[in-house]
């Protein structure tokens, strides 16, 4: 065989192996990017700085990010996170797909390094509050942008709104979620929030808000109305919301994927709903009072059946922690009892009641108390026995008369700010207080230890709050006399004629 036909048979086979190569590396990548193994796809969009380290750099990336990764775990025991969180930066732009370093930067901006920064001034965080919204900014703009199908990533930016945002564990989460709030201001126009004009947007500012709420806040508002509906109504301008968003999300991204994930992943996604509507319930409800010239937080009673539906689901697909998960429905179904009463919605206190001694008959209703079981219990007297514990036991005469006297201040309170329905039910509850106690007492001795006659109490709370000297603001002493049919203080405004502030955040 010549010398030119063997280089020539050498040059066709080697055409031959290489286009076999090709067709086998495109199966490869399929079976790789089926199973979850790595990513085969180019990058979608990316910073050219990003574009060229994964293109120019090869498979060096690896070795280099796995070094670097070595380096900033040594920081991390070290506690020197601010230079982790350079190295971090270079990782992700080395290997975008790293979940992981994700997770870890911005767990670090959010929790380790914010927490270095003190209050500016009392009650004030700018710099600390900064951080926390990089640790979100990470997860939300960078990491779902080049890992969109990533359940941790959902997770973790679900977790930062819910529990760095929604609790009050930081001594800083008051300002963030005023802060929040005043970002929600602009997507909502400082109102009540309407999903309806973003989705389907008429004038030139409703197309600027659904267009900061899409490109900033990478909200889609459609998905929104949604989740609302779904799990709310839900209060847009709170963290929590947007906890259930962000879960939801996940839930989504993991049905078009069913492949890349595991089951415990989207019971965690669950979980994460089910808590932050848990904290919604709570206090999901913004109060404008026009006083103190802010919001107040109150119970959202609204989404109440749909809490208790989440905890029954979330209690039959997770039987590892179902008595976890039912302690906590328990604990749920007591305060919803409580709440309802309290805000003078008593049908459906009663009916809730009935479902409480139902679903769990055997299980007390008060803590450290193992007798205090349904059977045992009136409604009013679960109320009576919940209010006396949030202060702690009575105590006697004049800890039980504090009581009655600042379950009244809070129903006038209430009557100001137009909560009718708590006005009743705090009015109500002190009522029930002072019976209770009265009823305890031998008649014998009523006249040495009972308490001050009921109406007699009332008046008295009602002097003292309308009181120029000792009482309330101005503006609550007048709207509490046209309200009590009182004439009005001579001097002051007529009530009603206090106007809201233009712009009023939580506290």
């Amino acid at each position: 065989m010549s010398g030119k036909l063997k280089k020539a048979l050498l040059l066709l086979l080697a055409a031959v192996l290489l286009v076999g190569a090709g067709f086998v590396q495109q199966s490869l990548n399929r079976d790789r990017d089926l199973l979850g193994l790595t990513r085969v796809q180019p990058l979608e969009n990316a910073p050219p700085v990003l574009a060229f380290t994964t293109v120019a750099l090869g498979g060096f990336r690896g070795l280099i990010s796995n070094a670097l990764w070595m380096r900033a775990t040594d920081l991390q025991d070290q506690d020197k996170f601010f230079e982790m969180a350079q190295l971090a930066d270079w990782i992700t732009k080395l290997e975008p797909h790293f979940v992981h370093v994700w997770l870890v930067q911005a767990w670090n901006m959010a929790y380790n390094i914010s927490v270095k920064f003190k209050e500016n001034s009392p009650g004030q965080f700018p710099d600390r509050w900064r951080w926390v919204k990089a640790g979100i900014e990470l997860l939300r703009d960078d990491g779902l942008r080049f890992n969109p199908n990533e359940t941790l990533l959902y997770r973790e930016l679900a977790w930062f709104f819910q529990h760095k945002l929604g609790h009050n564990l930081d001594d800083a989460s008051a300002y963030y979620k005023q802060q929040w709030a005043d970002e929600m201001a602009k997507v909502f126009a400082k109102k009540t929030p309407n999903l309806d004009e973003l989705i389907n947007p008429q004038t030139a500012d409703e197309e600027a808000r659904t267009r900061l709420l899409r490109e900033t806040y990478k909200m889609d508002p459609q998905f929104m109305k949604e989740v609302d509906e779904q799990y709310g109504p839900l209060e847009w301008r709170l963290p929590e919301a947007h906890a259930i968003y962000w879960a939801a999300l996940g839930l989504k991204k993991a049905k078009e994927n069913p492949t890349r994930f595991k089951r415990e992943d989207l019971i965690t996604l669950r979980r994460v709903i089910y808590q932050s509507m848990l904290l919604s319930f709570h206090r999901g409800r913004l109060v404008l009072n026009p006083f103190a010239k802010a919001f107040e937080f109150g119970p959202n009673l609204a989404i109440l059946p749909k809490v208790n539906s989440a905890y029954e689901q979330a209690a039959e697909e997770d039987e590892e922690n179902r008595d976890h998960i039912q302690k906590a429905h328990r604990n749920f179904l007591r305060d919803a009892v409580y709440f309802l009463y309290m805000y003078n919605r008593l049908a459906d206190a009663a009916r809730w009641y009935e479902y409480l001694s139902t679903r769990y008959p055997d299980k007390p209703l008060l803590d450290g108390k193992p007798n205090s079981l349904p059977a045992s219990m009136t409604l009013d007297g679960y109320a009576v026995a919940r209010v006396q514990e949030d202060v702690s036991d009575s105590g006697g005469q004049h800890r039980t008369q504090g009581i009655v006297e600042g379950l009244l201040v809070n129903s006038y309170r209430s009557m100001a700010v137009g909560e009718d329905g708590p006005a009743a039910g705090y009015r109500l509850l002190a009522q029930r207080v002072w019976e209770a106690y009265q009823s305890q007492m031998p008649k014998e001795r009523l006249a040495a230890i009972g308490l001050t006659p009921f109406e007699e109490t009332d008046r008295e709370i009602r002097r003292r709050m309308l009181d120029p000297q000792e009482g309330e603001a101005a503006e609550v002493r007048a709207v509490l006399r046209a309200k009590l049919g009182e004439p009005p203080e001579t001097g002051t405004l007529p009530a009603g004629t206090n106007t809201p502030p233009e712009k009023a955040s939580p506290r």
